[in-house]
């Protein structure tokens, strides 16, 4: 079911001040902010030769990541992305074996214009997993 990392998601306090670390101090290629207000967040994505890097603001006070960023004020890993060639199918095999997908589940458009779910952390070990469809 999962195919290749898409990405490996990192809350920052500072999209700009961090964007400018990866671009200056590291030399790498850092896309523009895009917001999200669905979402709740700013993105930038830090292109790597075998994935990226997404670099997560929070947008407004209600965003998931302002609540990460209480607990975290200087930031930390968020999330990690595997991409999945049919949503609904995993979403269904996922439900099935009894993981727990959030919202309503039903996926939304990300980042990239694809559709997109996450997955509770605590049936994965603590991490939160995002699912996207390629």
């Amino acid at each position: 079911m999962l195919g290749r990392i898409n990405h490996v998601a990192l809350a920052v306090p500072d999209i700009a001040a961090a964007s400018r670390a990866y671009r200056e101090t590291l030399g790498a290629t850092v896309s523009a902010p895009q917001a999200l207000p669905e979402h709740g967040v700013t993105v930038v994505f830090v292109e790597l030769p075998n994935g990226k890097v997404e670099l997560l603001e929070p947008l407004g006070e209600a965003s998931p990541i302002a609540a990460f960023l209480a607990k975290s004020p200087d930031g930390g890993m968020h999330h990690i992305c595997y991409e999945v060639a049919d949503i609904l199918a995993a979403r269904d095999h996922l439900l099935t074996a009894g993981a727990r997908v959030l919202g309503n589940g039903e996926p939304k458009i990300g980042a990239h214009g694809k559709p997109v779910l996450f997955l509770h952390p605590k049936d994965f070990f603590g991490t939160l997993i995002e699912l996207e469809q390629v």
